[in-house]
Formats: C-alpha cells, structure tokens, sequence
C-alpha cells in the first residue's frame, strides 16, 4: 500500500494539515483520549474512518501504527468550479463523469483518453469509486498527474449544476437507440460512463439530456467501460476539430 502514514500523532497532524485522505483505518475497540481526539478531530473535518482488525494493520505496515494507518491520497483533487476555471476562453467544456467505475484499470485507461481527447476535467463520486492509486496513475500513463480530478458527494446534485451552467449531460449507454454519431457535440458536454457491471444508476439516467448507443456489429453485447468512453471522447474530437 502507498502513500502511507501511520501512528496517531502523525495521523492527526496530516489531517489538520489538510493532506488529502484516501483511506483511514482504525483498529476495532481502540481506546485511550488520544484515540478519542483523533476521532473527535476526524468528525471536525467531516472525514470517515473504517475499523479493522489489528491483523489488517499489521499487514499495511510493519512500523509502530498504535493502531491507526491512514493513505494518502496520489494525487491533488481540485473542486467542481476550478476545472470550469480552468477551461480556456477558445475551447467548449467537456467533463467526465464516473458513475460507479470501480475498477482501478479501467479508471486509469479512461483518464488517459480523456486527457489525449482533450478533456478539461474528470469527477467521480466520493463512494463507489476507484481509488486513484499508484496502479490507476500508471495506466492511465500519468495523464491522473495532468487532468484534474475532482471528487463529490452527490453525482445527481453535481449534474444538476453543470446543467445549470449550460452544459448537456449525455449519458454512454447500448441500452438507447439513438447513436453517438446523431448527437451534437459542439456544446459543452459531459459524459458519463457507468458501473462496469450494471452501467449508469437508474437516478442519475433519468437527469441525462442524450443517452447514447455505440453500434456494435458482433455478438458480444457491449464494449469495455474504458473502450466506450474512448470512443465516444473521440467522436467529440472528430465533430469539434471537422
């Protein structure tokens, strides 16, 4: 495991240093006020922790943990308005939205297209999400090191503000009849690729102005997350650059 830290002081040090915390693990029955502090401290900065057996600790590190370990984030996440900042004057907006891609692979393979697509920012949910890890920043290249990410409570509520400021949110799915080749894509827009298993939630299909199909010619039923949202990057840069 990378990026870690470990012991109760250290721990509570970064927090109050606002580093950014992927996963914070903390042994089952841990007592004592220093314990409590941490917790307290945790609570203050609206960050959850998950209490594991000691045997989980002992295998993320072999240091002196007091029963706390603590990963810190690979990279630095930025908010929703600094990737709308960010965009320059001369080009149209276009976000990626995770719905549920879980898979540190396909994570990384889509930050990749999307940052050779030109994408000006990715967002996905605080739960239910990849971690972005050291193998997610290697698949994707280090394009995770180029584009910004931003992490956010609600998907639902995040698409309703985007819309808000005049983009169309076009949901890839092979469940739609109209295809990727009948959209415009010349407008702000933002795509997004759902679960590996179940695709996009029902919740956020309905928020969608375009759900979207991929023609497939053979017998398998649909593309890879990471392949689809390659494809339908690149039909964005086929219609914005033609």
């Amino acid at each position: 495991m990378e990026n870690i830290i470990f012991g109760i002081r250290p721990v509570a040090e970064a927090i109050e240093s606002h580093k950014q915390i992927e996963r914070l693990y903390i042994r089952k029955g841990a007592e004592g006020q220093l314990m409590t502090d941490l917790k307290d401290l945790c609570v203050r900065h609206r960050l959850r922790w998950q209490e594991v057996p000691v045997e989980k600790l002992n295998r993320l590190t072999r240091g002196n943990h007091q029963g706390v370990v603590a990963q810190i984030a690979a990279i630095e996440y930025v908010e929703v308005a600094d990737i709308l900042e960010r965009v320059p004057e001369d080009e149209t907006p276009l976000i990626v939205v995770f719905d549920g891609v879980t898979d540190v692979r396909n994570f990384g393979g889509i930050a990749r297209s999307a940052e050779c697509a030109g994408v000006h920012g990715l967002i996905a949910p605080l739960k239910n999400s990849a971690p972005v890890n050291a193998d997610a920043i290697k698949t994707s290249a280090g394009a995770l090191n180029k584009i910004p990410v931003c992490r956010v409570g609600s998907i639902r509520n995040t698409l309703k503000a985007l819309q808000a400021e005049g983009f169309q949110i076009v949901a890839a799915t092979e469940k739609s009849r109209k295809l990727i080749y009948d959209a415009d894509f010349r407008r702000p827009t933002v795509i997004v690729m759902g679960a590996e298993d179940t695709g996009i939630s029902k919740e956020v299909l309905k928020l969608c102005d375009e759900q979207l199909a991929i023609p497939l010619i053979g017998s398998i039923e649909s593309l890879n997350v990471a392949a689809a949202a390659a494809v339908m990057l690149f039909e964005v840069v086929r219609q914005r650059i033609g």
